[in-house]
């Protein structure tokens, strides 16, 4: 969408069909996701059932698959505006995550691809047949196919139904606003037909079921997405904008020994592109080592239009400010990590805090699959998101006489602060689940794991439910933050910039997994994280990473505190009286 608008608002008006584009382009996404959210969300589950795999290898597992997709997004972010295009990246991720779905589902469906049952009575994992090198070379192809399109579409697949919208026409950008809306409309929709439907048919009626219907559903999304083909607006690729960030550090480095001058505002070199599409930014004091990318000496030539003749050794000053915002935005992103690793345990440990809680609803012998529980957390978004922007935003907007109601970076903190609050509320429960399955009559023991306390796994909506409402103030504030914040030429890499926090978070909570599970087996407590959770001290787990978020949200304050927005007034950037320092 970025790169359209670089270009006159008449020139190729006849290919925006917008409105005829949008049921191959929302259907594809509709089903898409309904896919990938079918086949990914009961995966633990999976591992630890058929694959019989430990909860601590399974854990670490997904986490590194998540992590790895996440940030296979910057790449695919990166191939997509530099060499492909968003049609042609979407095309190969899909048919990518297709044949990857179809890989998961063949080692569900044919014996030899994945490990015997275990013996009936089994209660140790370990006494189970192991999965074979072959089996576990299967079953990770499929996953890095998985991966191959996560990271292509991720990135793309918003953008690319922006396109097919005139951005200069009001009827375009109304176009626009309904697409977004419609975008999370199906992203919800697919989460809780996923979490309820394709996870009861894969966990009570068959595995090989219940994840070919996710790569039928697949398929469908890739026979939308190429059924459009003729009526898309397939914007070509523009070149990646890291290159200029690349060209700003290469010419600071080689420029290091000059003095910066006492005026550089006003001294430095500034060529503006005509067709440039990011808006003009103020000069800003932070990271001063940068501004040496645009001091022009006698050796540096220009072109008649007044660009640099080499762009690696002068730079103007708006690429120097462009590069700055990126590298203001970088403290913040870190403290994001540390948030979202309380996020990432309500998508892994409270699946198995399920299995091993009373799942069945009143005196039915219906019971709730275990990872049909998270559908919660996306049932508090869905509930809050309105209530924040028809009632709270208002009701702040008074109070702050801001027109949001508050600073991103201040919903962001909210976020961070409701993290602390759910691990805190994760391990009271933790806590009384296990007291009651060690002190009152079980239920039987849940398979390979132990006994299941006959607390209701109702219990568990109260973190959910909180972790969804942190969602709400710290990933959209987050999505928010970056659009905003980042040159409009570096929106799509702010995009994957969110996926690599999510990707680090991944990556950070296999580690403290591996560190606590190791550090802890054969203390005094028990391992913390044992197989079965009543031998083991889970809720010690959870108020450790409370203990993180505590010192984390401190790192944020100052953080924030440090922060100059993007062109904003007040304290985010150094102004002059008339607006000298104004580039």
């Amino acid at each position: 969408m970025d790169s359209m608008m670089e270009q006159p608002a008449d020139e190729h008006r006849e290919n925006y069909r917008g409105a005829k584009a949008m049921p191959f382009v929302i259907g594809n996404e509709t089903f898409e996701k309904l896919g990938s959210t079918g086949t990914l969300s009961n995966l633990l589950v999976y591992l630890t059932t058929v694959f019989h795999m430990k909860s601590i290898t399974a854990t670490t597992l997904v986490n590194i698959f998540n992590g790895t997709t996440n940030i296979a997004t910057l790449l695919g972010a990166f191939l997509c505006d530099t060499y492909f295009g968003r049609y042609k990246t979407l095309a190969f991720a899909s048919i990518a995550s297709f044949l990857g779905m179809v890989v998961i589902a063949l080692t569900a469906a044919i014996s030899k691809l994945h490990p015997p049952r275990c013996a009936r009575g089994t209660q140790d994992t370990a006494a189970c047949p192991a999965i074979t090198p072959w089996q576990m070379t299967f079953l990770l192809s499929g996953l890095g196919l998985l991966v191959i399109g996560g990271g292509g579409i991720r990135p793309c697949n918003l953008a690319f139904g922006a396109d097919q919208f005139n951005p200069q026409t009001e009827s375009g950008r109304k176009g626009i606003t309904s697409f977004f809306n419609w975008y999370y409309f199906t992203f919800s929709f697919a989460m809780m037909i996923s979490l309820t439907v394709v996870v009861y048919v894969q966990s009570d009626i068959n595995w090989a079921w219940g994840l070919a219907i996710p790569a039928f559903l697949m398929f469908c999304s890739c026979v939308l997405f190429f059924a459009g083909s003729r009526i898309y607006v397939k914007v070509k690729p523009d070149g990646s904008p890291l290159t200029s960030v690349v060209q700003v550090i290469v010419a600071a480095v080689k420029k290091r020994k000059l003095e910066l001058p006492e005026q550089p505002w006003l001294s430095l070199f500034n060529h503006i592109p005509a067709r440039s599409i990011n808006s003009n930014l103020p000069y800003t004091d932070q990271f001063r080592f940068l501004d040496k990318a645009a001091i022009a000496t006698h050796q540096d030539q220009v072109n008649p239009d007044g660009s640099p003749a080499n762009p690696w050794k002068l730079c103007s000053l708006q690429q120097v400010e462009e590069v700055k915002c990126l590298f203001r935005v970088i403290p913040v992103w870190t403290a994001a990590i540390i948030y979202y690793v309380a996020v990432v345990q309500q998508h892994t440990y409270v699946v198995f805090q399920a299995v091993q809680s009373n799942r069945r609803l009143g005196n039915s012998n219906f019971a709730i699959p275990a990872a049909s529980y998270i559908v919660f957390l996306m049932l508090s978004m869905s509930i809050f998101i309105p209530i924040y922007d028809r009632i709270l935003v208002p009701f702040l907007r008074r109070i702050t006489g801001k027109e949001a109601g508050i600073t991103i970076l201040q919903r962001i903190g909210v976020g961070i602060f409701l993290t602390i609050v759910t691990m805190i509320v994760s391990g009271l429960v933790e806590e009384k689940r296990r007291t009651i399955a060690l002190t009152k009559p079980t239920l039987g023991n849940a398979p390979r794991k132990g006994a299941i306390s006959s607390m209701s796994a109702l219990w568990l909506i109260p973190q959910l439910s909180l972790s969804g409402i942190a969602e709400v103030f710290g990933s959209i504030g987050q999505v928010e933050f970056y659009y905003k914040q980042f040159p409009e030429n570096m929106r799509s890499i702010g995009g994957s910039l969110f996926y690599c926090g999510v990707a680090a978070s991944s990556y950070l909570s296999s580690l403290l997994i591996t560190v606590v599970h190791q550090t802890t087996n054969g203390a005094a407590t028990g391992n913390w994280l044992s197989e079965d959770l009543n031998k083991g001290r889970l809720d010690y787990y959870y108020y450790m990473i409370a203990a993180l978020g505590v010192l984390n949200m401190g790192y944020f304050l100052l953080c924030a505190r440090w922060y100059k927005y993007k062109g904003g007034n007040d304290d985010a950037q150094l102004e002059l009286q008339g607006g000298e320092k104004t580039i």
